[in-house]
């Protein structure tokens, strides 16, 4: 006969006494409450049109708190592209530049934190609307405004440092209680519209002119230029600008730019690196060709295609020659650069293949690509065409270099011919 032990008796009861204790504690414990998260809407801000360069922008908007509870302090930010600049300074914002990135321009930045509560349920807007400035430079921007319940951290992107506003700050007033329709048109924290100014940009074409033998390969640097006053922003993924470029008769293509892409073996189209190019900004486009036979007066044309350009109000430079004048010689040399057609060069040659050009008074065909908006493009006397002259005896390792430089912006070509396939 087998007896229980007291002392494992009393250590089980010991433990349900204490479990049931437990449950009771818990049972008797106060539900915890879950605050629910703020919601907070932005009105959608309507677009602006006919901003006047130099003269001042307003942008009214309206803020509403769909939640159920009372949100203390709340941070209005706005951003501005750079045709657009801040006109009035609040005292509770800070103001900082974030720097271009993802395909999107540099743009202005302001966060403001205002320090006041807002009601459920009702709407809000400033007491005046926000100042802003349309600058010399204007024509098409973007504002963007954005309410937070916590204050933005900075953007990942860079920048400048923020600094704080020197006026009087910033502060919302109720205009009163919200509608079905401002519930509807208040459903994201943030909206944005297009600001167009009355100004205009002029994009110029620069062509080349070359000299070489039968068999020679010769650069032809294809310039595109946006003389201003306005920088010129398109729709994020499309370039500034399409450029067509027919090669002259008699020559054959042995390497294109990175931007440009073949529509036949004597046709291209060259796009931008960026969907914006500011005034005095633009791109290079260098063609190493081959002249496979002499083709008396052989030209090639230059032009703009594709987006509509109302802005542009000069046509005289909107076209430009590509002229090969080709020699009757049959050496295997090749050149870029050279004599300008009015004008001397600085640009050293040697035994070898092709070469590089030099700076030539009246023009010069850089080999260089701009990225980001690249580098000013330098125009020829005497129209719009730069000259590059022969010489059977310019380094190959020129020619090699130049090519390099130019293919700086290969990604965004590669992005954008994959984007086309699809």
């Amino acid at each position: 006969m087998t007896h229980t032990l007291p002392g494992r008796r009393l250590s089980r009861a010991a433990v349900g006494v204490l479990a049931a204790a437990t449950l009771t504690g818990l049972a008797s414990l106060p539900a915890v409450a879950v605050a629910a998260e703020p919601d907070l809407g932005i009105g959608q801000l309507a677009p602006i049109t006919g901003a006047q360069p130099g003269s001042g922008v307003d942008v009214p908007f309206s803020v509403l708190n769909k939640g159920t509870e009372e949100v203390g302090k709340v941070w209005v930010s706005y951003t501005l592209t750079s045709g657009l600049a801040a006109a009035d300074s609040y005292g509770n914002c800070m103001y900082s530049t974030e720097s271009s990135a993802d395909e999107e321009p540099e743009k202005a930045v302001a966060v403001c934190a205002v320090d006041q509560p807002l009601k459920p349920g009702v709407l809000y807007v400033p007491e005046q609307p926000i100042g802003l400035k349309a600058q010399d430079s204007a024509l098409y921007d973007k504002v963007r405004v954005s309410i937070d319940s916590t204050e933005p951290g900075p953007s990942d992107n860079g920048g400048s440092d923020p600094v704080p506003g020197t006026g009087a700050p910033l502060k919302l007033v109720e205009k009163g209680p919200a509608t079905d329709a401002d519930l509807a048109s208040h459903g994201e924290a943030s909206s944005s519209a297009d600001v167009t100014a009355v100004n205009t940009a002029d994009f110029a074409l620069t062509g080349a002119r070359l000299k070489g033998e039968v068999g020679d390969k010769v650069t032809a640097s294809v310039k595109f230029v946006n003389d201003g006053p306005a920088w010129v922003y398109r729709e994020l993924g499309q370039g500034a600008a399409t450029v067509d470029v027919r090669i002259p008769p008699g020559t054959s293509v042995v390497k294109a730019h990175d931007f440009c892409s073949p529509v036949t073996k004597t046709h291209y189209t060259c796009g931008t690196s960026q969907s914006w190019v500011n005034p005095g900004r633009g791109e290079t486009y260098p063609f190493v060709l081959r002249i496979d036979k002499a083709v008396e007066g052989a030209t090639g044309k230059v032009s703009f295609t594709g987006a509509d350009r109302p802005f542009d109000k000069n046509a005289a430079n909107d076209t430009a020659d590509l002229v090969v004048d080709a020699g009757a010689g049959t050496t295997g040399g090749s050149s870029t650069g050279g004599p300008a057609s009015g004008g001397s060069s600085t640009g050293g040659t040697t035994t070898g293949g092709s070469s590089t050009a030099g700076s030539a008074t009246g023009g010069s065909a850089s080999g260089g690509s701009t990225t980001g908006g690249g580098a000013d493009p330098q125009t020829a006397t005497g129209g719009n065409l730069a000259a590059t002259g022969s010489s059977s005896s310019l380094p190959l390792v020129g020619a090699s270099a130049a090519a390099l430089v130019a293919g700086g912006g290969i990604f965004y070509a590669v992005r954008r011919r994959a984007a086309a396939v699809k």
